[in-house]
């Protein structure tokens, strides 16, 4: 969502750009408004990337937020972008098997290269001895998100009686489980998470904080 737009009334910056580029795509419904389909793409959101927001001031961002949120289903986050710059995380999930070695994986604070994206976003990784059962688990994560500036969450996760391990992907307030492969006879049954979030509080949510998230999922 473009930030200016909104601040300005407007859905996008240059709506009749908008408007003849959906005019040229015969795959594309002409008869739905713009208005239709913005309520329908914060409808179906899994998380929402702000841009612009270096082009307003701080107030106007955090009226625009506000707005937003309450356009938006429960869980659902939005991330302020500034300059164009997100991490790539966020958009494209996890590396490939970062999961496998968590207590190696760097935090993104790590490196200054990192930090020419969002130096706020970080990620967190919390392991657990316990077992789950896999609904009881994402009601714990989907309220999680509810609390917390979460944004992305994946690991595997032990559950009780089961040969197979279960990962566990969620963005937003959706999330996904599945069984990929039997635990290895010399590797540990543990649950292990890894969490996307932001570490500077804008809002009046609890920051992302691995102790805590270990002391909510242990209960």
């Amino acid at each position: 969502m473009d930030c200016e737009a909104l601040a300005n009334g407007q859905f996008v910056g240059n709506l009749d750009a908008l408007d003849a580029q959906r005019q040229a795509d015969d795959n594309l419904e002409h008869e739905t408004p713009i208005e239709e389909l913005f309520e329908d793409q914060l409808a179906c959101a899994d998380m929402v990337l702000l841009t612009k927001v270096d082009r307003v001031d701080l107030a106007t961002q955090h009226r625009i937020q506000q707005w937003l949120q309450k356009e938006l289903p429960n869980g659902v986050k939005i991330v302020p972008c500034k300059q164009g710059e997100i991490s790539p995380d966020l958009l494209l999930g996890f590396n490939a098997a970062v999961e496998d070695n968590l207590d190696s994986r760097p935090s993104h604070h790590d490196t200054e290269e990192d930090h020419e994206h969002d130096e706020d976003i970080t990620s967190i990784h919390v392991v657990l001895d316990q077992t789950f059962e896999p609904a009881e688990l994402v009601n714990r994560l989907q309220s999680l998100v509810q609390e917390h500036e979460i944004y992305r969450i994946k690991g595997f996760v032990a559950v009780p009686n089961k040969a197979m391990r279960l990962v566990v992907q969620g963005v937003g307030n959706r999330f996904d489980t599945f069984y990929d492969r039997p635990w290895q006879p010399d590797e540990l049954r543990q649950t292990r998470l890894v969490f996307i979030g932001r570490l500077v509080n804008e809002v009046t949510m609890p920051l992302l904080d691995a102790k805590l998230i270990t002391a909510i999922l242990s209960q």
